[in-house]
């Protein structure tokens, strides 16, 4: 059955008030909305919109991988002077792998606004997680072309930045590798571990690790192994550190 022509206006005007609602949120404001719209449209509603000129988000997907890449590299590469080449690759890997995107897309609600045709509506599209991190892709893509690589990384320090501050990849993160490099690098003594003690059940075991340079505590850190609580205090430490330098 077809659609009056009222009736498709009032899904037209959903559509861009979705879009416009999107924009205030994130308080960005895109000068080309048909970036924004293609962006968030699926393959499989332009499968459904034939007669109409809309284009999918594959090729913004493809060039908000490369940004990501990019600004998220520059991002790490200054904030851990001293992490090796290797463990910034691995860190970079855990940000912008599909888990990753899809905790941003969804925490952003991108499920919401995207367009879909009725077949990938009705087989839960909008919760899809490869959908979700394309479409957070093809955002990025959209937004360095109508905004430039300064609006990204504006986005990139609400969004992204922050939980990488607070941790939130801490577990492919080798603090003590750092640890040691920093100390090494500045001559100023030898860093230890000492487990200080176990808490909880065998089966629970939370293990609680103290690191010293020359016998003066700098971090104490919680784990779930020796290993978990050893990084964690070297990750106390070198904050520690650095604030001091």
């Amino acid at each position: 059955m077809r659609k009056s022509n009222r009736e498709r206006n009032t899904i037209k005007n959903n559509i861009m008030q979705n879009f416009f609602e999107f924009q205030e949120k994130i308080g960005i404001q895109f000068k080309n909305e048909s970036l924004l719209m293609q962006a968030f449209t699926h393959s499989s509603y332009v499968n459904e919109h034939r007669k109409k000129p809309y284009e999918d988000n594959e090729r913004l997907e493809f060039l908000g991988d490369a940004v990501l890449e990019l600004t998220v590299s520059q991002y790490l590469f200054k904030k851990f002077p001293m992490m090796s080449e290797g463990e910034l690759t691995k860190l970079r890997a855990a940000i912008v792998c599909e888990p990753s995107l899809v905790m941003f897309a969804t925490e952003l609600n991108f499920g919401a606004i995207v367009l879909l045709g009725k077949g990938e509506e009705i087989t839960g599209g909008r919760n899809r997680p490869a959908l979700l991190a394309d479409a957070f892709e093809a955002f990025i893509g959209a937004l360095y072309l109508d905004q430039g690589l300064d609006v990204v990384i504006s986005f990139l320090q609400m969004v992204v930045y922050p939980k990488v501050d607070s941790g939130a990849f801490s577990h492919v993160m080798d603090f003590k590798s750092q640890l040691q490099e920093y100390v090494q690098r500045d001559g100023i003594g030898a860093i230890e571990y000492e487990i200080l003690e176990e808490e909880g059940p065998a089966h629970n075991r939370i293990f609680v690790s103290q690191v010293s340079l020359n016998s003066e505590v700098l971090g104490v850190g919680r784990g779930k192994s020796k290993k978990e609580a050893e990084q964690h205090a070297a990750q106390v430490a070198l904050a520690k550190l650095k604030e001091e330098n």
